[in-house]
């Protein structure tokens, strides 16, 4: 195993890794900000009110995204195990 195969090893699962974070932490900071702002006008300073929204929004993409990220997850261990029995050989 090569340093450059190493390097490419790690690139992909760094790139695999924020590629499934994205749309989970993307919706999450935008509820996030829009609550706030909600918050900021009404001056309503319930905790539940930052706290129930995100986990609604994150679950919603857990359930409408969550066969892509498996694929995603599923593609990148197949390639690892794929470059783990060339390297055997």
């Amino acid at each position: 195993m090569t340093e450059n195969m190493v390097i490419g090893v790690l690139r992909e699962a760094i790139s695999t890794g924020l590629t499934i974070a994205a749309p989970i932490l993307g919706v999450s900071i935008v509820v996030g900000l829009l609550v706030s702002i909600f918050q900021a006008t009404t001056q309503i300073q319930e905790q539940t009110l930052t706290f129930v929204p995100k986990l609604i929004a994150v679950a919603l993409v857990g359930l409408f995204c969550g066969s892509w990220m498996l694929h995603k997850i599923v593609t990148f261990t197949e390639r690892i195990f794929e470059l783990i029995a060339n390297i055997v050989h």
